[in-house]
């Protein structure tokens, strides 16, 4: 018997997939070889949550291209649905929408990656997937259809990303606004007791395992 792939994990490669977008067709992780990107589902096209998002992903269009990273879309509708609604957000709220959406009207795509959402038919959720360079699937995050996303955790989420892989430390609650370290980032764990003990004089420390230092 063949076992059935379930949804992709964090840490795994992001599938191979070849999609049709407003874009033209394109071949995913492929199309973003070399950079980070990101894959966000949303429910439908002309609905105003969904409107709202795209907005706001728009909004922050630069900030991503900034971090080298792209944007995508998907929903189950056909690629003249999505066409259609980027005119109107353009004709009707001045936004023009830069990045591509996936028309996944067969709904192949959400399946593979876990984007449907049970109680709702055949709907996706707000899915976000956050892809490194290398392809790897470094986060994943999902709402209900009920509740829009924040633009800026996504932005924060990237940035903190890549400073850990940039620096080989970890990113506090909240950062850059930690309520203990503030903009500090965290030193990865001690591996022995000597590493251990020579932490308080090397980091600032609350103790030897939670210590902090400016970039």
């Amino acid at each position: 018997m063949n076992e059935e792939k379930g949804m992709p994990l964090i840490g795994e490669k992001f599938p191979e997939i070849e999609v049709q977008t407003t874009h033209g067709k394109m071949k995913l992780p492929d199309a973003f070889e070399g950079k980070w990107f990101i894959l966000f589902s949303h429910p439908a096209d002309f609905t105003p949550v969904c409107t709202s998002e795209f907005v706001a992903f728009q909004k922050r269009y630069d900030q991503f291209e900034e971090l080298g990273c792209g944007l995508i879309g998907l929903s189950i509708d056909q690629v003249f649905s999505h066409i259609k609604w980027v005119q109107w957000i353009k004709e009707n709220l001045d936004v023009e929408i830069k990045f591509p959406i996936i028309a996944d009207d067969v709904g192949n795509v959400s399946k593979k990656l876990g984007l449907i959402h049970p109680a709702k038919g055949t709907n996706t959720v707000r899915a976000v997937f956050i892809v490194d360079p290398k392809g790897n699937i470094r986060a994943m995050i999902y709402y209900p259809q009920e509740l829009g996303r924040n633009m800026d955790e996504i932005v924060r989420a990237v940035k903190a990303l890549q400073i850990s892989d940039d620096n080989g430390v970890a990113m506090p609650a909240n950062w850059p606004n930690n309520e203990l370290v503030g903009d500090e980032v965290i030193i990865g764990p001690a591996s022995d007791e000597k590493t251990a003990n020579s932490r308080m004089k090397k980091y600032d420390c609350f103790d030897w395992w939670f210590c902090h230092k400016k970039l």
